[in-house]
């Protein structure tokens, strides 16, 4: 931490960090990691994002990438490389194999059983150097770290309201309250999430196919991928008819659903999930995210309505939400009973509002996207 970073390292670094994004829903339950090599002349020769699980990661793509030009070179990554043989080889192995001379890595590992590759390469007579870019790469990597410490998915609500904070009309017209820039990066954390997950009135009422939907030059270098619709529907109201009713989505539901339902909707492909009920008799949110994280799930983005979010923001004994992306859209609509992004009972005093830790602003076309982070476990 006493090494002084200059802004030739900086600018590799948040390089390997774009890689990483590049990585993001593909590589689960691994971490997404971005990897740089640089050769003695301060060229960059090789780099790479990590692969599926059980192909390459991060730093054994760029070192293919870079040949014998990594000889004597600098390697910059964004996690710690690992030093034990999981699905892979070690890639502590890789870089001492392949003449790397330093090693510049933003964040330690915090699986204990991928730690130590700082030291293996100190002792192989390779210089490492940690904490480049250290809080960018925590950030990135919070949905893995999440899912290690809690074996649960990172969890984002995101939704778009307008400056009265209504997400539709008083006749339910919620296309679009955001501008099509706002919607463009919704489609690329989409294309970045494991899942989505809506409940079963947002269903009912607007139908949605819950998919990344990118340009092609959005999707350049990128590996195919799509996350895997969540619909929640304690008692089968939804139809076979649905968009979401098709092979590869979840109906996530209870016992209370009825046989007829079950059939239509498997008869879809769409997979059924019988999980246990909370205290209000719906599905059990814990439960839920505890099957995704089972099946190796590191971010779930919670897409409404607004009773879906209110379970979310307000199960105890502690929320279930770890960030929020709220756009807010120069859009005025009024009306006593048009909907919010919030439902739920609320609460009776100010006193017992969410506190956010951490919260970020910034311009998305026409609309305000705030960036917010309740505590962590």
């Amino acid at each position: 931490m006493n090494y002084n970073f200059t802004e030739v390292d900086i600018t590799h670094m948040k390089h390997a960090l774009e890689l990483g994004r590049m990585g993001r829903g593909r590589t689960s339950p691994n971490p997404a990691v971005g990897a740089v090599i640089v050769d003695e002349a301060g060229n960059r020769v090789g780099e790479g994002f990590t692969m599926p699980p059980g192909q390459a990661h991060a730093e054994v793509v760029a070192l293919g990438r870079a040949g014998e030009r990594a000889r004597g070179g600098t390697l910059y990554v964004t996690l710690e490389p690992c030093a034990s043989y999981g699905r892979t080889p070690p890639c502590t192995k890789a870089i001492i194999e392949a003449g790397i001379r330093r090693v510049f890595y933003a964040a330690a590992d915090p699986n204990p059983k991928m730690q130590g590759g700082a030291d293996v390469l100190h002792n192989a007579g390779i210089e490492s150097h940690f904490g480049l870019l250290q809080e960018e790469a925590i950030e990135a990597h919070a949905p893995f770290f999440h899912w290690l410490k809690t074996r649960r998915p990172y969890v984002i609500a995101k939704y778009a309201m307008t400056l009265d904070g209504k997400i539709a009309t008083v006749t339910g017209d919620g296309r679009w309250v955001s501008g099509e820039a706002a919607r463009l990066e919704v489609h690329q954390l989409r294309n970045e999430c494991d899942s989505i997950m809506v409940g079963a009135r947002t269903v009912l009422i607007d139908d949605p196919e819950l998919t990344a939907r990118l340009p092609a030059s959005f999707i350049v270098d990128k590996l195919p991928h799509q996350p895997v619709p969540v619909a929640l529907d304690s008692t089968g109201r939804i139809s076979a008819t649905a968009k979401v009713a098709r092979p590869g989505a979840i109906l996530a539901t209870t016992a209370q659903i009825s046989i007829e339902s079950r059939k239509a909707l498997e008869a879809k492909g769409m997979e059924i999930l019988l999980l246990e009920r909370d205290s209000s008799g719906r599905v059990s949110l814990m439960a839920l995210l505890e099957e995704l994280g089972r099946r190796g799930h590191l971010l779930t983005l919670v897409e409404g309505g607004a009773e879906l979010m209110s379970s979310f923001f307000f199960a105890q004994p502690r929320p279930l939400v770890n960030k929020v992306w709220a756009f807010i859209a120069p859009k005025m609509v009024g009306g006593l009973v048009a909907p919010c992004p919030v439902g739920g009972s609320g609460i009776s005093f100010m006193s017992q509002a969410l506190q956010f830790e951490k919260v970020a602003y910034r311009q998305s076309g026409v609309d305000l996207l705030v960036e917010a982070w309740l505590p962590q476990e």
